[in-house]
């Protein structure tokens, strides 16, 4: 199993896996290629017409017609098969090797930071391919454990940091999570601080910041915005001023979770503490990600 993300020309990602299947490449073929076994284990229903040109549309599960349109782009029997899915490019290749074959699917596609999701759901796809040729059943379960192993196989857990306008730096963090907005936030959010209740109290301007949004190394001001569940907002101080902003967003994302958008930015003059904030919200936003994990879909 050999899984990888480059960069691609255009700066866009390409996400390469590759299988061995106990299968030769005829029979593989008709998997990948007719829309009755396509049913059993691709992601959406297939409409296509088989020829270089021909127009491809995806009907995903609860839909009535096409959400999704493509074009094939290749069509060489029983060796390649390449079309547009959306904006994307998907490329399944097959090569004989003893009595099976080996599968590579390439994706190209402009979010880097759904490669996770789309690598576990093609992984989960190719598994289900697998047990159809094999005659076995196809299962879907849940992809969260092996979504947040292809985030750190990719490198996707990292922040980024740019220079802004002010000569200032911007430290940014952008994440896909395996569960929704509403389950994001009520793990951030935590249990209410400022009451005896057993409930959660949520966050509102001015009020101080839960625990779950922020970490030692950035001491916190009051809450300057907060728009349930989506964003929270608060300065963070140095020298017992603010120095900068921490702003959390969580919007809509791949697969079934939420995208995590986490920034802050402080002044040039800054930089070690940029450099602790930067490994403070790395280790922080690990441990929201194992939290989700266990709180389930």
């Amino acid at each position: 199993m050999k899984d990888t993300l480059a960069q691609s020309d255009g700066g866009r990602s390409a996400l390469r896996l590759e299988r061995r299947l106990a299968h030769p490449p005829e029979k593989v073929w008709r998997a990948l290629t007719e829309p009755a076994q396509l049913a059993h284990w691709f992601p959406s229903e297939v409409q296509v017409e088989l020829e270089v040109g021909g127009r491809m549309g995806f009907v995903f599960p609860g839909r009535e017609g096409p959400d999704m349109d493509g074009v094939v782009t290749e069509l060489d029997p029983p060796h390649v098969f390449a079309f547009t899915w959306g904006e994307d490019e998907l490329r399944w290749e097959l090569r004989p090797e003893g009595d099976g074959s080996v599968l590579t699917l390439t994706h190209t596609f402009g979010d880097r930071f759904g490669a996770a999701s789309f690598a576990s759901g093609w992984h989960a796809c190719i598994t289900g391919l697998a047990a159809l040729l094999g005659g076995e059943e196809v299962a879907r379960g849940d992809m969260a454990e092996l979504h947040e192993q292809y985030v750190e196989a990719f490198g996707l857990a990292e922040g980024t940091v740019e220079t802004t306008e002010d000569g200032g730096w911007r430290l940014r963090f952008e994440r896909q999570l395996v569960r929704p907005a509403e389950t994001a936030w009520r793990a951030l959010t935590g249990p209410a601080t400022d009451t005896t209740a057993d409930t959660t109290a949520e966050p509102t301007a001015g009020a101080p910041v839960p625990s779950g949004f922020r970490t030692d190394a950035v001491p916190a001001g009051p809450i300057t915005e907060a728009r349930p569940p989506r964003v929270l907002t608060y300065d963070w101080q140095r020298g017992g001023h603010p120095a900068g902003t921490v702003r959390w967003e969580l919007t809509e994302g791949t697969g079934h979770g939420a995208r995590l958008i986490l920034t802050q930015t402080g002044p040039a003059a800054a930089d070690a503490e940029r450099t602790e904030a930067q490994k403070a919200w790395r280790h922080h936003i690990a441990r929201l990600a194992a939290e989700l994990l266990r709180m389930g879909a």
